[in-house]
């Protein structure tokens, strides 16, 4: 990573321009071309330097219910529980951990009740209990890479 695709994850740590030509923006900004832009952000994506770009929304904010889940999978069923658990369309992203729990994920649901229902039908489908650990405080970690 360089000193360039530094100042890119800074710029966009801090927010992505809202407008009509936004890479064109982040260009001017970065005083590269935007198509420099678009494939530096591709080429962090693939090498796995960002594991993903898009926007972050506050499901609580819009009436939606966001949670952190895990699940403690037997080592020899591992795969199979992270597919059926991947297999939830309420599975924001999860997240395989070197601990006894070690299956974390992201459940995002419109409704608390669905919430519920989802959990409880993992805990199901994998036969597992599923701990529910619902978000008590947000903490912003505002990451800045030295350039």
């Amino acid at each position: 990573m360089d000193a360039i695709d530094r100042a890119l994850i800074n710029q966009l740590q801090t927010g992505f321009p809202i407008c009509d030509a936004p890479y064109q923006q982040l260009s001017a900004t970065l005083g590269i071309p935007a198509e420099e832009v678009l494939s530096r952000l591709q080429a962090l994506l693939e090498n796995g330097t960002l594991t993903r770009f898009g926007p972050l929304y506050h499901a609580e904010r819009i009436g939606g219910a966001l949670t952190l889940a895990a699940v403690k999978a037997p080592l020899e069923r591992f795969d199979e529980i992270a597919e059926l658990i991947n297999a939830f369309p309420e599975v924001a992203h999860n997240y395989a951990r070197d601990h006894d729990f070690n299956i974390w994920f992201v459940l995002a649901t419109e409704t608390l009740e669905q919430q519920q229902h989802a959990l409880a039908q993992i805990a199901a489908q994998t036969g597992l209990t599923v701990y529910n650990m619902p978000k008590l405080n947000e903490y912003f970690v505002n990451l800045q890479l030295s350039a």
